[in-house]
């Protein structure tokens, strides 16, 4: 029998993230909240038999396997309480909460009911990371010292109708609680647990923040210099990892947010299109592509339902959750008095 699940918040988390991974992987989805007519009618489009509800109470009342949280970052505490008080499992989409002590609230209610929480650190299954994981382990590039990962775009306007654009950090706004979570849990997975030791955060288009650059020290060794930024007319590789026999280097995003954006799935947890991003090992002037691991957001999933039926472990722990939260606040500390 499939496990039931209800999304809260049906934009872009909700209908292109969740939404297609939850039925790719196997999940009724039986009931979505939100009171914007035109999601409700996405919602209703995609998904026919379900119940479109207004408020929280009424999406929790449809015997529920699972809840997913992919509304504003103003909702997440929110909602993500309300489903472990009814004693469902969650999943929140990043990040968790808006600063580390909503992230606390959270993880410290989940501990406290005995019932389960987790967050949607899905870039740690782009094809990148499942590539870095497998060099980092091979050897090959001898001792890392340093690593370079971007999330840089070149969108000079302000989206006016983006409330991550536009709605200030106290409200759950701007990059620095968008993309940086990102680059901070995809570091933290690859090179452990960190420290800040400086940041820039600005918003250089006169709404939310938009650029920011974090440098992280590892108890590993390992420096990373963490850039998310809309203004970037000339965007860096996707990733730069440097060690003493050789660097990595991968200069495209993950094309499994496209193929999502674009209406498809992974039906039963596989893709059928190629997800895989070219890599290269440079050595001086010697280059050599090497064979990526395809990317697959579906294992995410694939965890959660495991974990609910069968106990095995969540796909993201929660002190990971924790650490990035407070890397973000010290970051918006140290960020903007720069």
């Amino acid at each position: 029998m499939n496990l039931r699940v209800g999304i809260a918040g049906y934009g872009l988390a909700g209908r292109y993230f969740h939404a297609p991974l939850l039925k790719g992987c196997g999940f009724e989805v039986v009931t979505v909240l939100t009171s914007n007519q035109l999601r409700a009618s996405h919602a209703l489009e995609d998904f026919p038999d379900i119940k479109v509800v207004t408020t929280m109470q009424e999406l929790l009342s449809h015997n529920l396997d699972l809840v997913v949280v992919a509304s504003a970052n103003l909702a997440h505490a929110e909602q993500a309480a309300a489903a472990l008080k009814a004693g469902i499992p969650v999943v929140v989409d990043k990040p968790m909460g808006r600063n580390l002590v909503e992230t606390k609230s959270i993880v410290e209610l989940s501990d406290s009911l005995g019932v389960p929480v987790t967050t949607f650190f899905n870039r740690r299954w782009d094809s990148d990371a499942l590539t870095i994981k497998k060099v980092l382990a091979s050897g090959v590039l001898g001792q890392i010292h340093r690593m370079d990962s971007r999330f840089e775009r070149f969108r000079p306007d302000v989206n006016k109708d983006s409330w991550r654009e536009n709605m200030s950090a106290e409200d759950g706004g701007g990059q620095l609680l968008d993309l940086q979570p990102h680059l901070i849990s995809t570091a933290i997975d690859w090179f452990g647990k960190c420290e800040l030791v400086t940041a820039t955060v600005r918003a250089i288009r006169g709404a939310a923040d938009d650029d920011s650059v974090l440098v992280l020290r590892h108890d590993s060794g390992v420096m990373s210099y963490l850039s998310a930024s809309a203004v970037v007319g000339a965007p860096g590789p996707r990733i730069r990892i440097l060690g003493s026999k050789g660097a990595l280097v991968i200069n495209d995003l993950d094309p499994q947010e496209a193929l999502l954006r674009a209406g498809k799935f992974p039906a039963g947890g596989i893709w059928s299109e190629p997800t895989t991003s070219v890599a290269h090992i440079h050595r001086g002037n010697e280059v050599e592509e090497i064979q990526g691991i395809a990317g697959n957001y579906a294992m995410f999933y694939t965890a959660v339902a495991s974990a609910i039926s069968n106990g095995t472990p969540w796909p993201v722990s929660n002190d990971d959750a924790l650490l990035v939260a407070s890397i973000i606040d010290q970051a918006r500390i140290i960020g903007t008095n720069v």
